[in-house]
């Protein structure tokens, strides 16, 4: 790689990631609208969120394992491409199907993170990589920050498929400076396997049927025959999934080097935290737009509710430099219990205190804070352990144990307030905090588990010594 491209690299691929980000985050504020637009109920236009989530957990695992491989500059570039094929498509749509459809192959967009670090880790000098691959990991929640308000000033005062149309634009840009900034042509460094189709097919199905069984079992029912069938498939086909991982030579994710401790830590956290993180997402969403008489609702319409969660891309946005001075002084495992003590405390503040404008938006900065702050040091944790060749593959799957995550807390959202509807059909008071006070109280395990853990390990190490 030339030295002239060397400065521009880690920028050009915070920027990829983040302009993917923002198009994964245009969905929850646009389910009423589109409800509107196609004429369907919104049950039916949570599809929009639900056949996203789907495709990204199936699409990440296999993106990051041919990141492993020589092709990370095409595979980026091919992968936008495809993103911005689904903008269009969702940006033109007539027909509700065919906005799925758009929707769908915007569900690439969870897996260029993982590329991306990939990229980072091969062609950033050595004293630049971890700082590369922290900014690389908290684009996920700068985002969401970014791309709520962007949805809510486009959709309150224009179209909807405007906000499709600058998704676009945002990626046609990546593709551009991507193509300039990347270094050409196969990595020679890479290794070279046949890819691990049958994992890869296992995988997909088995990630299929359990995010569509926790994603849909709400409204189905948790004990209808769908729901049923959908988990328990889930469960066999991941198990015989793993059997065959564990066997193969060059396998989709190396199940072997999940075992080591810090990944073993990172992919826990990621679960944990995933699921608290959706957790309040959804219930802040909610109590910014519902109206006061609900006795929590704040009122805000569509084009200011969207800056209810510019704070969490502020504060995580924030943490990602914080983490770099301290990573100097401290390990990425101690990191790891800092930032689930920060996410615990703002899920509390936000349980606590939710019925002011100013109270959320405060609950939201910390809660990027405790976020951007784990979710920066758990690449380095993976990196730390695993090989240059195993990268891609396995911040993918941590990647992936994030979106399910945030599935199981998406679906223990919907459960609770589902249960606690007023006769108006909003939520009620005590389902909203039911809802905060199960984020606390998950995040509050995840914190007491890391601590746990990292004294344990400071006594183990002073016994080694």
């Amino acid at each position: 790689m030339t030295h002239a491209r060397e400065p521009r690299l880690l920028p050009v691929l915070v920027y990829a990631a983040l302009s993917t980000a923002i198009v994964s985050s245009l969905g929850m504020l646009l389910v009423p609208t589109v409800s509107r637009e196609f004429d369907v109920s919104v049950s039916t236009a949570q599809w929009m969120l639900t056949v996203n989530l789907l495709v990204g957990a199936v699409a990440t695992p296999v993106m990051g394992r041919l990141s492993d491989g020589p092709h990370k500059k095409r595979l980026l570039v091919g992968s936008l491409a495809i993103i911005l094929i689904g903008s269009v498509i969702a940006a033109l749509a007539t027909t509700f199907s065919v906005f799925l459809v758009g929707r769908a192959l915007q569900g690439l967009t969870y897996g260029i993170v993982p590329i991306t670090i990939a990229l980072a880790r091969r062609y950033l000098p050595a004293d630049r990589v971890g700082r590369g691959i922290s900014s690389l990991s908290v684009t996920v929640a700068t985002g969401i920050g970014i791309g709520y308000p962007l949805t809510g000033i486009i959709a309150g005062d224009l179209s909807y498929r405007l906000a499709f149309w600058f998704a676009a634009l945002f990626v046609v840009s990546a593709m551009l400076v991507v193509a300039r900034a990347v270094p050409p042509g196969p990595d020679a460094q890479a290794a070279r396997h046949r890819f691990d189709t049958l994992g890869a097919t296992l995988l997909a199905t088995g990630l299929g049927a359990l995010l569509l069984g926790v994603s849909e079992g709400p409204s189905w029912g948790w004990a209808s025959a769908r729901t049923l069938v959908l988990l328990g498939a889930a469960v066999v086909v991941l198990a015989i999934w793993v059997v065959i991982e564990l066997r193969q030579a060059h396998p989709l994710i190396n199940l072997r080097v999940l075992r080591s401790g810090d990944v073993l830590l990172a992919n826990a956290t990621a679960i944990g935290l995933g699921t608290a993180m959706y957790l309040g997402l959804s219930v802040v969403s909610l109590v910014a737009q519902a109206p006061s008489e609900t006795g929590y609702g704040l009122s805000l319409p569509v084009f200011w509710a969207g800056f209810v969660m510019a704070p969490l891309s502020a504060g995580s946005f924030g943490a990602n430099r914080l983490v770099h001075v301290i990573a100097r002084r401290t390990s990425m495992a101690a990191l790891l219990p800092i930032g689930a003590s920060v996410v615990t405390l703002s899920t509390l503040l936000l349980f606590l205190a939710h019925d002011s404008l100013w109270e959320v938006l405060i609950g939201m900065f910390v809660f990027g804070v405790g976020i951007g702050t784990t979710y920066a040091a758990m690449p380095g944790l993976i990196a730390r352990s695993v090989a240059t060749e195993e990268l891609g593959s396995a911040v993918s799957f941590n990647q992936v144990l994030r979106t399910v995550g945030g599935s199981f807390g998406s679906a223990i959202s919907a459960a609770i307030l589902s249960a606690h509807l007023a006769a108006d059909g909003h939520p009620t008071s005590s389902g909203i905090g039911l809802v905060l006070g199960v984020g606390a109280a998950g995040s509050a395990v995840v914190f007491l588990a890391l601590a746990v853990e990292a004294i344990v390990s400071r006594r183990r190490a002073g016994v080694v010594a």
